[in-house]
């Protein structure tokens, strides 16, 4: 997976979801565009003028939306993703907005309406969204949706199956947002972690790495009360 502009390949918590989520909007354009040639940076330009000129969606297909499916090839792939959501920010998608994209675009859109939601959806309203990409066994849709806002918003129990859906796709835990956080002092965690891990051991299958390394953290104090997560921990 290529990182984001700006990043090397040492991956700070929540992977490349948590750099696309928290940079402001004129950085990650910036450490972009410091990147791209001549061409792509003109394409840009031209592409995000067009979707703070119309936001929003207007017919089957908004003009910003077609500037999304564009991206791989006039970006490259490399910083496709980061194009993709600087156009989310710029069309200022909403949850509506958000979901089209999500149902009729390509895997590729698709990661960046997941990268985007904590950019342009501060409530629940893209939880959807994010269990919809926790459904599919594509480990770069996995990746980008244990980002920040499902960090953020997902209740005690999807959280938990997420982090048992990492495990068992191969998704290095290191992606999940304020892992730390929410597993820390999570009994409940610990006993499903447990029972995969018997699971596997059961099936001649081998037990992930990461498994130890998130049956510590629950093991590790009492989980956090009075936090900025509206669900808990």
């Amino acid at each position: 997976m290529s990182h984001p502009p700006g990043t090397s390949g040492g991956r700070a918590a929540g992977g490349r979801g948590a750099v696309l989520a928290r940079t402001p909007p004129g950085e990650l354009r910036a450490r972009l565009e410091a990147r791209l040639g001549a061409a792509a940076r003109s394409w840009l330009g031209r592409a995000l003028d067009e979707a703070a000129a119309h936001p929003g969606t207007h017919g089957p297909i908004s003009v910003w939306e077609l500037r999304l499916a564009e991206a791989g090839r006039r970006c490259g792939a490399a910083h496709a993703d980061t194009a993709r959501v600087l156009i989310l920010d710029a069309a200022r998608a909403d949850a509506a907005a958000l979901t089209r994209v999500w149902s009729q675009g390509t895997a590729d859109e698709r990661r960046a309406v997941l990268h985007a939601l904590p950019r342009l959806l501060p409530g629940p309203e893209g939880l959807p969204i994010v269990e919809d990409a926790l459904r599919t066994n594509d480990a770069r849709l996995l990746c980008a949706a244990v980002g920040p806002y499902a960090a953020r918003h997902l209740a005690p129990h999807p959280w938990r199956h997420a982090v048992l859906k990492c495990l068992s796709a191969g998704v290095p835990v290191a992606e999940m947002a304020e892992l730390e956080r929410r597993a820390r002092g999570d009994s409940e965690l610990a006993r499903m972690l447990d029972d995969f891990a018997a699971e596997q051991a059961a099936a001649d299958r081998p037990v992930p790495a990461d498994l130890d390394r998130v049956l510590a953290l629950t093991r590790s104090g009492t989980a956090p009360r009075g936090t900025a997560d509206p669900h808990g921990t």
